[in-house]
């Protein structure tokens, strides 16, 4: 094999990989795309899918360590109280195998700050930490 073959190989498995950043940041899959519409959406079911077994969860004050099911209550709750009328994206970064984003989210006539933070587990990503503010 030539070097050039070699590097095209590298670069296609590469890109499959959760862990290639540069696929993800280059126009390539971004985790946070799917995420970010169940929010917009207000859709907990969808949006529980991302979620780790086990995650951080705080909504406006109150904080937990959750089960998959626990966290989705939760954020139904919170989607049925503050109904969404907008999520969006503000900052995303990341290295390796972990990746955080920052949002604008408008529900129930206020304005939150959104944090996410997903890891690569099983080549698959998951949400660790949702967290979801008032922004003040």
């Amino acid at each position: 094999m030539n070097y050039r073959r070699i590097l095209t190989i590298f670069i296609i498995a590469s890109a499959f990989l959760c862990g290639a950043d540069t696929y993800a940041q280059s126009g390539g899959y971004d985790v946070f795309v799917p995420i970010a519409k169940y929010i917009r959406l207000g859709d907990a079911d969808r949006l529980s899918a991302w979620f780790d077994d086990n995650l951080e969860i705080s909504i406006i004050s109150n904080t937990s360590d959750s089960s998959k099911n626990q966290a989705r209550r939760i954020v139904k709750t919170f989607f049925d109280s503050y109904n969404p009328r907008g999520f969006d994206i503000t900052h995303t970064a990341g290295r390796s195998n972990m990746k955080y984003a920052l949002g604008k989210l408008n529900a129930g006539g206020e304005t939150f700050e959104v944090t996410i933070f997903v890891t690569c587990k099983n080549d698959t990503y998951k949400i660790q930490q949702l967290k979801i503010k008032k922004k003040e």
